[in-house]
């Protein structure tokens, strides 16, 4: 009987990590449609100096490296908490929020207690997320997602700007310039995980989905928490979506968590791995790279992380390119 009621349990989270992985793909298709029908304050925007000079100098010839075409079969999927990010995004935006009265000092202190465990353990576990998450739930419900918007813009100015490695922005980047696409995947709630996307001048993200009826919070989930097995669907679903080769794709993450993620793409990265990961990574001979020890990251090539399959499609799409514009 016992043996019955575990694998219908079993059974209900599989749903339940479909569900979210779904609504999280789906979520973050809209939220890059919006997005690229705004013109919203990110990181990557250009000096208003460097703005002038480019007036100043038009029809100047170009100097620089022409813009790789875009390769869109291959992605990168990156991890946000201790991957791109120092500590717990989801512990930042606690912080955010009991400083403008959103939660109470002892809610504060619970939330501390948290990040104290995360930053010294190196990892998340399940119960301590899902209690953060309980708990964000119920500081939201009743306010509207405009408002929890415009608040996860200051909180990331005050709080979040400066705890990005710049190792792992770099990786990102060079997605990015090889004409690849580059989402966060993350437990953290999809709509601050879309600025953190924005703010870093990546494609979009993969969040938890908080249930919302009329723009305004109910408290609740749509499906489960987007952690574990629950951020393998959800690039599966966003590869179906946007029409992926997941074997040309490559993922980033800290923890060992995030494995069932890591193992749905051909090219799988552990950034600064908790060791459960680090052991795994080095058992499958995953490539790792550690941004904590204060040495000089190491120089990264572009077959070694990107793949030779990726290299592959990018030159076809170059070809394909050339073709259509000759």
């Amino acid at each position: 009987m016992s043996w019955w009621r575990g694998r219908n349990k079993a059974q209900e989270l599989e749903r339940l990590a479909t569900l979210a992985g779904e609504a999280s793909a789906e979520a973050a298709v809209a939220l890059e449609a919006a997005s690229a029908s705004t013109q919203l304050p990110t990181d990557q925007e250009v000096p208003a100096e460097d703005v002038e000079r480019d007036a100043a100098g038009a029809g100047a010839e170009p100097t620089g490296p022409e813009p790789a075409p875009p390769d869109l079969t291959a992605a990168a999927f990156f991890d946000v908490d201790n991957t791109m990010m120092m500590g717990a995004s989801i512990f930042h935006f606690a912080r955010g929020l009991a400083a403008r009265k959103y939660v109470t000092a002892s809610d504060l202190a619970g939330f501390a207690w948290q990040q104290v465990k995360f930053r010294i353990g190196g990892k998340e576990n399940k119960e301590s997320v899902s209690s953060a998450r309980e708990q964000l739930l119920s500081f939201v419900a009743g306010r509207t997602v405009d408002e929890m918007v415009e608040v996860g813009e200051e909180i990331y100015d005050e709080l979040m700007a400066d705890k990005i490695w710049s190792g792992t922005r770099a990786l990102a980047r060079m997605h990015l310039e090889a004409g690849q696409r580059v989402w966060l995947v993350t437990a953290t709630p999809v709509e601050l995980a879309a600025i953190i996307a924005r703010r870093l001048g990546l494609t979009g993200a993969l969040g938890t989905v908080a249930e919302h009826v009329d723009g305004v919070y109910t408290g609740r989930l749509v499906g489960d928490l987007l952690h574990g097995r629950a951020k393998a669907h959800a690039v599966r679903a966003l590869a179906a979506r946007e029409g992926l080769n997941l074997r040309r794709c490559a993922a980033y993450s800290d923890s060992q968590n995030d494995v069932p993620m890591l193992s749905v793409v051909g090219t799988a990265v552990a950034v600064n791995p908790d060791a459960g990961l680090r052991e795994i990574a080095r058992n499958r001979q995953w490539e790792i790279r550690d941004f904590r020890t204060g040495r000089k990251a190491a120089k990264i090539g572009v077959p070694s992380v990107l793949g030779a399959g990726a290299l592959a499609g990018a030159v076809a799409a170059g070809l394909a390119y050339r073709k259509r514009v000759a």
